[in-house]
């Protein structure tokens, strides 16, 4: 563990218990949530270097043109 996390476990410790007890369940949910993101990004890859692959073909034979920021 990290001086840092220790540090916040401390200060977290002094806490009422109920608000212990959100902080851990947010901390919790967080962490889930960023391991769901992680696996969906990884099972996204293949779909997202097709979809790079038919844009840079299609750039190749001129079916596409450059962004205009004041037609935006």
């Amino acid at each position: 563990m990290t001086k840092l996390l220790e540090k916040a476990f401390k200060a977290a410790s002094k806490l009422p218990v109920v608000d212990q007890n959100a902080l851990a369940k947010w901390v919790i949910e967080e962490l889930e949530a960023e391991k769901k993101w992680e696996q969906i990004f990884a099972e996204s890859e293949d779909v997202l270097d097709r979809l790079a692959d038919e844009a840079l073909a299609a750039h190749k034979k001129g079916k596409t043109r450059a962004l205009d920021i004041d037609r935006l």
